[in-house]
């Protein structure tokens, strides 16, 4: 019998950087990360996160629930 790995659904918010590249940021622990390519941004992310929860751990939950919104622009 095989055992199967448990695994985490996290979120990844990731924006384009001023500079170039991509920030990447994980709402659940406050991790954030960098990337050149948005790949890399959230690579690097979950890299971040894995060593966290090494550290602080946390219980298995459901899904988040990603959306967004929009807003009127005032020029």
């Amino acid at each position: 019998m095989q055992s199967e790995e448990m695994t985490m659904h996290m979120t990844a918010v990731v924006t384009a950087a001023e500079e170039g590249g991509f920030n990447a940021f994980n709402p659940e622990t406050g991790t954030g990360s960098q990337g050149d390519t948005l790949e890399d941004a959230i690579a690097n992310l979950r890299e971040a996160v894995e060593l966290y929860l090494e550290e602080f751990p946390m219980k298995v939950g459901a899904p988040p629930v990603v959306t967004s919104f929009e807003i009127p622009v005032h020029a």
